[in-house]
């Protein structure tokens, strides 16, 4: 996870001057995307014939329109992105059977041990995974939207085992506009399907540059993040791989013998990768139908968030929920600060970060011969440099290249940078360091967030009780020195999981009643593929190659999900989206391997809802929930509802099942909690003044047929809970089906007086065997607002003003 480094890097270029900004005129039409909802049956052909008609009305010539549309949607949905001007943007928007007019934006990228951590063994059955995971996801078809692919990598070559293409597969392997992507010997048997899409990325910010190698005009990967998350997802068994050296073991994906269908989204701009919503709605559209099973998208854009059918992501998720398809979203990398989780649709699948059991623990051994251990992935150490603190090589003492006294001013020294010294991250302080000629960097940083990561220049992470501890040491020593160890990998010797400082928390921003994120799976120094040609840390100074890399960020956690979820859809193919994702969020679990409450990195609490969802991913348990909680058209005409939309709007967005559908909203239109009552694997209660009753529905996919699940429900502080029936008896079923269904009724009244603080509890049922997990997170909300202005009279001021500012 490469947080800060493009604006660090770009810093760094313009200083140097190697860096330009190209200008584009203002009076260029900006890429906007006209979504109109399903194709009501009509063929691609049609669905395009009639995008253009619409666009004509707003054109004085056919051939004007024509050339505006850089994409049709016209197979998963109906759409289309063209270059428009705000004037015909406007008028479009207010066009009869248009659901949004939006522009398109340029989303951010949210950047082997963790199977076997998760109980994924490769050839181990064990009595609890009995033969339903060694299918090993066999048939499925992953699409990842991402940076595309390195198909020589050793995750995705072919293999006799894996069978003959699915039938079911409509998809095709493109040979794009250069040389860099040969169908014939790309793509194979595991990897079935490869596109690539550019219209909207270049519209909006000019040509992609490929001189030297800088990209590829194909599904090529240029910047190595779709080679890693194609390979965590779904990558064959590849034997003896590491990082350097670090991290040896068997690679593998969470469902090896699933088929992988990569579209190249995301392209190498500004020194990281950029993504169109344009060119992200039109893979979708593909990959609805090219027959993909799920979807893995780590990509996304921080808050403010846009409403869910004015983004390409919800949009395509939508329709693929509709279809059947599981789509998997990463959180974003921008915790851990409240309510900036990305990603927050009900119908897709929001995956948190955290760490695994292995660490890569780097001693370092100062002059007066104490040690002290810190992290890094130094595979052949350091010998013995000198040490100097940061205000000897920065003027300021903050690490960072404005304030850099001198080019040489960190000549062949170790410089100790503490990230509290000002606004700098471990990747900064290192090239700044670089910058000054200097040998590495040890960059001290707070317990909560302290982790390794390499950043090309030799960087050793501690917290700040050992920087301080290191600081000490130089200023009471004449010539302070210190060497570094080479690094070990250690695992099984530090309690895990732990929420990633980085990972983004909720609540939604936007859909409070909807838990996001909603589960928490590995994402920390995540070994996978990676291209050679590329560099493992993105920094072009950084001449290294390897073919396999440590990455770290809620884009590493989200295809674990996605493996999880084609390993279910192998097992259960006729599961629903809705389905698969409560069985992963109802068998997820809140504590670390030491029976402990898992903490949310970046603080020093446990973690809660908000920092992990319903808790971190339990894969084996997750393929036998025993009760699901499904969600049909019906289900999201409500919802849609609830969020203000007709009924002739919903008639263009839902697709219906075999039945008529029924598309009035009840009531004339949405209560204060008509959202928290889809039927959704957790409840949340947001704005809590007087009791509240919510129902949930759940089915029977248990293996043993009949049985009966009691509840056990803890309430959250300040609120009282009652569930009724506190039992559901199932009858046994025949032929292997399963499917019946019980609702049951919460009531959650307010216990206390309150006005913003939220509360956490849960409801489980179980039958002895099955443990099915449901959160409950309530806000209460009943202290009258003249209550809230007397308090705040009281402690500033009966003027309402600060004492302070009077």
């Amino acid at each position: 996870m490469k947080v800060f480094l493009p604006l660090l890097l770009v810093v760094f270029a313009l200083s140097f001057g190697v860096y330009t900004v190209q200008s584009t005129p203002g009076s260029r039409a900006d890429v906007h995307i006209v979504y109109l909802g399903h194709n009501n049956g009509l063929s691609p052909s049609l669905t395009s014939e009639s995008h253009l008609q619409l666009l004509s009305r707003i054109f004085t010539k056919p051939d004007e329109a024509r050339e505006a549309i850089l994409y049709n949607y016209n197979c998963g949905f109906s759409g289309f992105a063209a270059l428009l001007n705000s004037t015909q943007a406007s008028t479009l928007s207010e066009t009869e059977g248009v659901i949004s007019v939006f522009r398109s934006r340029i989303l951010e990228l949210h950047t082997t041990r963790s199977w076997d951590f998760m109980g994924l063994n490769l050839h181990t059955q064990t009595e609890q995974s009995s033969e339903m995971h060694l299918k090993f996801g066999a048939d499925v078809i992953v699409g990842v939207l991402d940076t595309g692919v390195w198909p020589e990598s050793e995750s995705f070559r072919d293999d006799p085992h894996y069978g003959p293409i699915p039938s079911s597969w409509r998809g095709t392997c493109v040979k794009g506009d250069d040389s860099s992507f040969d169908p014939a010997t790309a793509c194979n048997r595991k990897l079935i399907g490869a596109r690539y899409y550019l219209a909207g990325i270049e519209a909006e910010m000019g040509p992609i540059d490929t001189t030297g190698g800088a990209e590829y005009r194909s599904p090529r990967d240029r910047v190595g993040h779709g080679t890693h998350t194609a390979s965590t997802a779904a990558g064959g068994v590849a034997r003896n791989a590491s990082y350097f050296g670090l991290g040896r073991g068997v690679a593998r994906g969470g469902a090896p013998r699933a088929r992988l269908a990569v579209y190249k989204v995301c392209w190498y701009k500004d020194l990281t990768g950029r993504c169109s919503d344009a060119d992200i709605l039109a893979a979708f559209d593909d990959a609805l139908c090219d027959g993909v099973h799920v979807v893995s998208a780590s990509l996304g854009s921080p808050p403010p968030l846009m409403p869910l059918f004015a983004t390409s992501t919800e949009i395509g998720a939508f329709h693929a929920m509709q279809r059947g398809v599981v789509t998997v979203f990463s959180a974003g990398n921008d915790g851990p600060d409240a309510s900036l989780v990305q990603n927050v649709s009900p119908w897709g699948l929001t995956v948190a970060a955290s760490t695994i059991d292995r660490r890569f623990p780097t001693v370092i051994t100062l002059g007066n011969n104490a040690s002290i251990v810190g992290e890094s992935f130094l595979v052949d150490g350091m010998k013995e440099k000198q040490l100097v603190e940061s205000s000897s090589v920065f003027a300021d003492g903050t690490c960072t290249f404005d304030q850099l006294i001198s080019r040489t001013a960190a000549t062949g020294k170790m410089v100790l940078c503490f990230a509290t010294a000002g606004p700098v991250s471990s990747e900064g302080a290192a090239v700044a360091v670089y910058a000054g000629n200097g040998d590495g960097v040890i960059f001290a940083d707070t317990i909560t967030r302290k982790s390794s990561q390499d950043n090309f220049l030799p960087t050793v992470h501690v917290d700040l009780h050992q920087g301080t501890q290191i600081l000490y040491y130089i200023r009471a020593s004449r010539k302070a020195t210190v060497r570094i160890s080479p690094s070990k990998t250690v695992v099984g010797k530090t309690p895990a999981p732990v929420v990633a400082y980085f990972s983004s928390r909720g609540p939604s921003s936007i859909t409070p009643h909807i838990l996001k994120p909603d589960v928490t799976a590995p994402g920390v120094n995540i070994l996978a593929a990676w291209p050679p040609k590329s560099s493992p840390t993105g920094i072009p100074l950084d001449t290294r190659s390897t073919d396999w890399n440590l990455d770290s960020g809620t884009s590493m956690s989200c295809p674990h999900v996605s493996g999880i979820a084609a390993l279910i859809k192998s097992v259960h193919p006729t599961w629903s989206p809705a389905a698969v994702k409560s069985a992963l969020m109802t068998s997820a679990y809140m504590y670390d391997d030491t029976s402990d409450v898992m903490l949310a990195g970046g603080t020093l609490k446990a973690a809660d809802a908000f920092d992990v969802g319903a808790g971190h991913v339990d894969p084996l348990r997750a393929l036998d929930p025993g009760l699901v909680y499904d969600a049909g058209p019906r289900d999201h005409v409500l919802f849609l509802c609830a969020l203000g939309y007709t009924a002739a709007q919903i008639r263009q967005l839902v697709l219906p099942d075999a039945s008529p559908l029924d598309t009035t909203c009840p009531g004339g239109g949405a209560g204060p909690h008509a959202a928290g009552d889809l039927n959704y694997p957790a409840i949340v209660l947001p704005d809590l003044s007087a009791p509240v009753t919510v129902r949930r529905t759940v089915t029977n996919v248990g293996r043993g047929g009949g049985a009966v699940y009691r509840a056990a429900v803890a309430s959250p502080q300040g609120a009282h809970v009652e569930v009724w029936p506190r039992e559901l008896a199932f009858n046994p079923y025949h032929g292997g089906g399963g499917g019946e269904t019980a609702s049951y009724y919460v009531t959650v009244a307010p216990a206390k007086a309150s006005r913003g603080r939220f509360d956490f509890g849960e409801i489980v049922w179980s039958d002895g065997f099955h443990r099915v997990r449901t959160p409950l997170v309530v806000r209460v909300t009943n202290l009258p607002d003249d209550a809230v202005r007397a308090d705040t009279a009281a402690a500033t001021g009966t003027t309402g003003y600060s004492q302070a500012a009077a």
